[in-house]
């Protein structure tokens, strides 16, 4: 894999298609043009802008349908047994929503619902229609349209949060009763990672041109 810098803007303002701007010290520069493999990096920063990946969509709608089909599991399995004084219990991420709700805490139930059912699903689907419309090459406007929503619904679903509750719940209650860890907390983890990977692979930059019309297919 090669590196690439850019240089600094300066003199006459060029087309805007061919500038990029960096996140992180706000930078503008020329983009060049980039093979596959090859990354932009900010010349004053450092901070790493684009990577120019290949067979995008391909990846990113392989990742997207495993995370959907981890999801059901995920959020219905049992997370863990609780057996206390010969009661057992099995606890999933729903059963956590309606113990919230049936409790009386109406609010923190739908901000749990909402951050680690609603919200994840949502995205999901945004990012499987978006793909969808660049593979199958329509409704690339309504595509344009998921993808804005998308980037919106971002800094909502909070699954590691979530699983950072379950294990300090985990730990705290293995002093208590004996605690089995269930299907369901696999699957959960499995779908966090699975996301995660769907960030790295889905790159902004190449689905925002391929939205565009600006290439055939991200990373082809």
């Amino acid at each position: 894999m090669s590196d690439q810098t850019v240089s600094q803007v300066s003199g006459d303002l060029p087309d805007l298609d061919r500038l990029i701007a960096c996140h992180e010290c706000d930078l503008l520069m020329h983009r060049p043009p980039l093979r596959l493999g090859e990354r932009i990096e900010c010349p004053r920063c450092g901070y790493e802008l684009h990577t120019q990946r290949a067979r995008v969509v391909e990846r990113s709608m392989a990742l997207v349908i495993t995370a959907l089909l981890l999801f059901v599991p995920a959020n219905f399995l049992p997370i863990m047994q609780l057996n206390l004084l010969g009661q057992a219990s099995e606890d999933t991420v729903w059963s956590g929503v309606l113990g919230l709700y049936d409790s009386g805490m109406q609010g923190i139930a739908l901000v749990v619902f909402l951050c680690s059912m609603a919200v994840p699903l949502l995205k999901l689907l945004c990012q499987f229609a978006v793909l969808l419309s660049i593979r199958l090459d329509i409704g690339r406007s309504y595509g344009l349209l998921l993808y804005r929503i998308y980037h919106h619904m971002r800094e909502w679903g909070m699954l590691e949060v979530y699983l950072m509750g379950i294990l300090v719940s985990l730990v705290k209650l293995a002093d208590l009763a004996d605690v089995t860890l269930g299907l369901g907390l696999l699957c959960f983890i499995a779908l966090l990672l699975v996301q995660v990977w769907l960030e790295v692979i889905m790159s902004p930059q190449q689905i925002w041109q391929s939205l565009a019309g600006e290439v055939g297919h991200a990373g082809d």
